[in-house]
């Protein structure tokens, strides 16, 4: 069984799928996820987190119903810019109101990944009595300072886009930035070795990209531009930006799963955010040469792990 609707007075879109009698579990993921977790019979298209979902894996929608949102994101100007900012309290919000209109008195799990973990925190902080568990993966009680400076640069970035007509392009480049720091140097030195690049010549004149990790970066970018508003962007990057939890307050049983590798969220800050939770039930690390992007890249050792932890 599925379900996808809109809220009547716009709130959060969602998508909710799997045995109708299942305990609820709430997938979150970075601020491009968006509501569609898992191939469903009412949208068979691939969800973003689709290496978690179906049999035998730990969204096994037999077993669970997945719940997925959109994110608050702020509105948009005629600038472009958005309207007012948006918290991570206020995604929790959120999903609180939502969890209310669906009938849900408590979720059996929230899953949340990189920005979704932010959420995951936020909500179980302040609605503790909504939520059985939570999972952080990639996320901690505050953003470290190296990930605020990497993310003020791509919304100046856009910003500048917006003031000179030129939001897609600066959209490809913010997001070109942001690539830098969702994978790791170890990928990076793998996957484009200096000695297998012709500088001499470009192989992709049109965007006048001469190495093998600038049309990478390139082509990222472009694609995210093509999904991705400008207002949105900015208003979930600073949102991430704004995140604060205090981990002591956060009294719901709690696993954290970090990236081998991490540089937007390293594990020295997740392990400081395990050693303050009150209720930690276990720190993980995923391995992984992909760095922050391993919860979307290495979903058959995630899966495992998260079968393991939601079956306790």
């Amino acid at each position: 069984m599925s379900a996808l609707a809109a809220l009547a007075n716009p709130t959060l879109e969602y998508e909710l799928c799997g045995a109708p009698d299942a305990p609820v579990v709430l997938a979150l993921g970075g601020i491009s996820a968006t509501r569609h977790v898992l191939s469903n019979p009412n949208d068979q298209t691939a969800g973003w987190w689709e290496g978690i979902g179906g049999a035998g894996r730990a969204l096994d929608p037999a077993l669970r119903r997945v719940l997925g949102v959109e994110f608050l994101d702020g509105g948009c100007t005629e600038l472009g810019l958005p309207e007012h900012e948006v918290t991570t309290h206020d995604q929790a919000a959120a999903v609180v109101e939502l969890l209310d209109l669906l009938g849900i008195e408590r979720l059996d799990a929230v899953i949340g990944a990189s920005y979704g973990g932010m959420v995951a925190l936020a909500l179980a902080e302040r609605w503790p009595d909504r939520v059985r568990r939570v999972v952080v993966i990639s996320a901690a009680h505050e953003p470290h300072p190296m990930a605020t400076a990497l993310r003020s640069l791509q919304r100046a970035t856009v910003e500048l886009g917006l003031r000179t007509g030129e939001a897609a392009e600066a959209m490809t480049i913010a997001r070109g930035l942001a690539m830098t720091s969702y994978r790791s140097a170890r990928e990076f030195a793998e996957r484009f070795p200096a000695s297998s690049d012709s500088v001499a010549g470009s192989n992709d004149p049109d965007v006048g990209a001469r190495t093998a990790v600038e049309r990478y970066l390139r082509h990222a970018g472009e694609r995210f531009a093509e999904r991705m508003p400008p207002a949105r962007f900015l208003a979930l990057s600073l949102s991430a930006d704004l995140h604060r939890v205090l981990p002591e307050r956060v009294r719901v049983p709690t696993t954290i799963i970090a990236a081998q590798g991490d540089t937007l969220v390293p594990s020295s800050q997740t392990r400081a955010l395990a050693a303050r939770l009150p209720n930690v039930r276990g720190f993980h690390t995923l391995r992984s040469r992909r760095g922050h992007d391993a919860f979307l890249t290495e979903t058959g050792r995630l899966s495992r792990l998260l079968i393991t932890i939601l079956d306790d």
